[in-house]
């Protein structure tokens, strides 16, 4: 205080120091005008600059797309267009109406044969096996067309092997299915149509006109009021003002109607409460189990081959690295990598917690990566889980050995989640959890995230994973040590009324953007779909435990190389 203020009247500091308070209280006054101005303001833009939970009153009137997305930069929208050629489908035939089952695609008319192999005689570990399969409908005529759904494996139940085959639409019903031979002795091909050509026809148009098939609501609350009204990615434009709650930092969107009484602010929750019917009643015969979904497909001949010993002077397959178009296969019920990695077997929690040992290993995504993080809670005996108060499907879960000083957690991904219910509070995107992690070679990160967007356009898929991308390239450019795990896609169980939401259709989808995504990143697969698809277990969207195990030795033969 300086020798001026020193000699002021005592009555005079009073009265500052009373001046002072009014315009701390006056600055206070207005900050508060500014909060709920801002809180109530009406405005709804896709860009990320804008606030996370606003609302516009649209003109019901105006002409608008259903399911629109912000336009990418020129790099990103180019990457997208290749996106969507490279796992364009091919042309599939209009329904007429009445719908008759007549002339769709039928497996059990339809036949496959194996095509003699070099010189007409043996074959060979190194070999290839192929198969033409003819496509004919319900009559027995031939179909003219392509664009039916197959897939194809071969396998030896004595030897607990199996690898998945290639197959090449020929556009007029016919299809070829090709195999590598890997192992010695029996091989019996298999081959399943998973859906005929009409029903993808079907599929196709759910996505298109109904992407919002599935009910998601937010739930609003204050002291003295609840509300809960519908959320998602694509909602109708009517005259009822919609909540935006775009994330700030990845731009990705998500909106709400906005409730009657409440403002955007009181959203407490987000839960999903059911299912739009998406299929018409005379549509359901086209997804039949034992008739025409997932229903294998008859020999003309015989359906296997015995495979002799590799002949001198060919390629070993364990040398092949990296010039398969298969990721692996499995032989006497182990999993074999045909890129080079050498796949360990962690039969104890000894060999699972040394590999571990100070490690952290952060794991993301659906409830498929839920299910790896249950293997290892449930394989590490040593090590406890720390109670953050999470909901049971959501997370954030998290285990912790002190001697062993490895962390393991799990966290789901972002909007859109077809969970029961998640608080608001405990919703995160990857990309933001990514962008958080310092990282370093004791670090392991582990991406899994497919399931739950198979019901929209795969635009928003795209910007998604792009999002993601984004994060990952910027944690390995500050710390290039860190691991990156993928866990691709795979083949469920099937009925008409899950198939619209989850059918194996929309997951080929995804898996094929999910892995042009990432290639060429230093980041490592784990292939869920082959691993599946070459399994003799029945297909799951949760795998049995001996095929999770499989997938848990890659994991951990990744953080943990064999030299």
């Amino acid at each position: 205080m300086s020798p001026l203020e020193d000699q002021m009247p005592q009555e005079f500091e009073r009265l500052k120091v009373s001046m002072n308070q009014v315009k701390i209280f006056a600055v206070l006054l207005l900050l508060a005008v500014v909060f709920f101005t801002l809180r109530n303001m009406c405005v709804l833009e896709w860009s990320p600059q804008e606030n996370s939970a606003n609302n516009l009153k649209t003109d019901p009137s105006m002409p608008h797309d259903f399911c629109t997305f912000k336009p990418l930069p020129a790099a990103e929208a180019k990457e997208e267009r290749l996106l969507l050629d490279s796992i364009a489908w091919p042309e599939t035939p209009i329904l007429p109406s009445p719908l008759s089952l007549e002339q769709t695609s039928d497996p059990a008319h339809s036949t496959f044969t194996i095509l003699p192999g070099r010189g007409g005689g043996e074959r060979h570990v190194g070999d290839q096996l192929e198969v033409l399969i003819k496509i004919y409908d319900f009559r027995g005529n031939a179909k003219k067309t392509g664009g039916d759904f197959l897939v194809s494996r071969l396998h030896s139940k004595t030897l607990t092997a199996g690898v998945a085959g290639r197959v090449v639409d020929h556009l007029n019903g016919s299809y070829s299915a090709v195999f590598p031979l890997l192992w010695e002795g029996s091989a019996q091909v298999e081959v399943t149509l998973v859906h005929p050509s009409e029903a993808v026809t079907v599929l196709r148009r759910l996505n298109k006109d109904l992407p919002d098939r599935i009910i998601f609501e937010g739930n609003f609350r204050s002291v003295l009021l609840s509300e809960r009204t519908t959320c998602n990615v694509c909602l109708h434009q009517t005259s009822q003002p919609q909540c935006n709650y775009t994330d700030l930092r990845t731009g990705e969107p998500w909106f709400c109607y906005k409730p009657q009484k409440l403002s955007c602010d009181a959203r407490i929750s987000h839960l999903k409460t059911g299912y739009k019917k998406a299929i018409k009643t005379e549509e359901e015969k086209l997804f039949q189990r034992d008739v025409n979904m997932k229903v294998y497909i008859k020999a003309s001949g015989p359906d296997s081959v015995t495979v002799l010993p590799q002949t001198e002077g060919q390629t070993r397959v364990s040398e092949d690295r990296g010039k398969s178009e298969h990721s692996g296969y499995y032989y006497q019920g182990v999993w074999r990598a045909l890129d080079g990695t050498r796949v360990q077997q962690f039969n104890s929690s000894s060999d699972i917690s040394q590999c571990l040992n100070g490690k952290m290993v952060y794991m993301y995504g659906d409830s498929t990566m839920r299910q790896w993080f249950e293997y290892l809670d449930a394989s590490l005996p040593d090590a406890k889980e720390v109670n953050l108060n999470s909901p049971d499907q959501a997370g954030p879960f998290m285990i912790w050995d002190n001697v062993n000083k490895l962390l393991v957690t799990y966290r789901i991904h972002g909007l859109p989640l077809r969970i029961h219910i998640i608080p608001a509070s405990k919703e995160s995107y990857i990309a933001n959890e990514l962008d958080g992690l310092v990282g370093g070679k004791n670090t392991v990160v582990v991406l899994g995230i497919w399931a739950h967007f198979s019901t929209f356009p795969i635009e928003f898929y795209i910007r998604r994973l792009q999002s993601i991308r984004r994060a990952v390239v910027r944690l390995l450019e500050r710390a290039p040590g860190t691991l990156v795990v993928i866990r691709t896609a795979n083949l469920q169980y099937m009925t008409v009324y899950n198939v619209m939401g989850n059918g194996d259709w929309f997951s080929v989808q995804v898996d094929k953007v999910l892995r042009a995504m990432f290639k060429g990143l230093n980041v490592r697969m784990v292939d869920a779909w082959e691993m599946v698809l070459d399994h003799d277990l029945p297909h799951n969207l949760h795998p049995q435990p001996p095929i999770i195990k499989n997938m848990i030795n890659v994991l951990l033969s990744y953080i943990c190389p064999k030299k």
